[in-house]
């Protein structure tokens, strides 16, 4: 389902939704109150601000310009260094301030994006290979940090064949490596992949470090979910669909997000 800026005020949870709004509100779901997150930019910046009002009021966001905020930034933004970003914040530390919470184990929640994430939540961000060669992309930044050290993270990506592969190209942040018992096996003490939210379906991982089919969206066939995944997936015979976006949810979502930037 898909809606226009110019519209969006007037639409409700029982009409139209964008896919946008769809994973913000999944992805806002996963953080449990009083919870640190790792924030980030675009649709987990909104999600942050819907927990915020919904169901988790005393979560703390994190931004790796050294930003820490109780409340979301007043108005949108577009980078995490936007001056409404400044404006309330709790702290304004530097990026090494921020990054210490992590290694100190004192972040729940981080939220990524990647090029790639593939059937043990190995994420690449660094390089892509296809028919035209390598394609070079900006690398890691906090997002190995953040995978390393947060005791859990949640991807959101497109679902592709590409975007999922049985195996990345290029390990930027690491998931659960080859499988049951790597992290520890290397020495990272805690964390790993809870969720990949994609345009198509909700990914979570089991015991045994791999990803299963959780969830499917509303209008998407499962037989369109595995068709598009770069390994056998696992599903069920039944999966619940994912559950649509409230009222409150659609209505803390388009107050933020006014033009529909973000998620239209």
């Amino acid at each position: 389902m898909t809606t226009t800026a110019a519209n969006i005020s007037t639409l409700t949870s029982t009409c139209h939704y964008t896919m946008g709004e769809l994973m913000v509100a999944t992805a806002a779901r996963e953080i449990r109150d009083g919870e640190v997150v790792f924030v980030g930019m675009r649709l987990p910046l909104i999600a942050f601000a819907v927990a915020k009002k919904t169901h988790a009021p005393n979560a703390v966001g994190l931004f790796e310009n050294g930003v820490i905020r109780t409340t979301p930034a007043p108005e949108l933004i577009y980078t995490m260094a936007d001056p409404p970003n400044i404006l309330g914040a709790t702290q304004c530390l530097d990026m090494l301030g921020v990054m210490s919470l992590l290694q100190s184990g004192r972040v729940d929640l981080g939220f990524l994006g990647a090029a790639e994430i593939d059937r043990f939540g190995n994420l690449n961000s660094t390089e892509v290979r296809g028919t035209k060669g390598i394609t070079r992309l900006p690398g890691s930044g906090g997002a190995c940090d953040i995978a390393s050290l947060a005791h859990r993270f949640v991807v959101l990506l497109e679902h592709s064949k590409e975007r999922l592969p049985e195996h990345v190209a290029y390990i930027t942040s690491p998931g659960n490596g080859d499988g049951r018992g790597w992290r520890k096996r290397v020495g990272l003490p805690r964390g790993g992949p809870s969720a990949a939210i994609t345009t198509k379906a909700v990914l979570r991982f089991g015991e045994d470090g791999e990803a299963y089919l959780a969830s499917v969206h509303p209008g998407i066939e499962i037989e369109d979910v595995i068709e598009n995944t770069g390994w056998t997936l696992r599903a069920g015979v039944e999966l619940p669909q994912t559950p649509t976006p409230t009222d409150a949810e659609l209505k803390a979502i388009r107050e933020y997000d006014k033009q529909a930037f973000w998620t239209g």
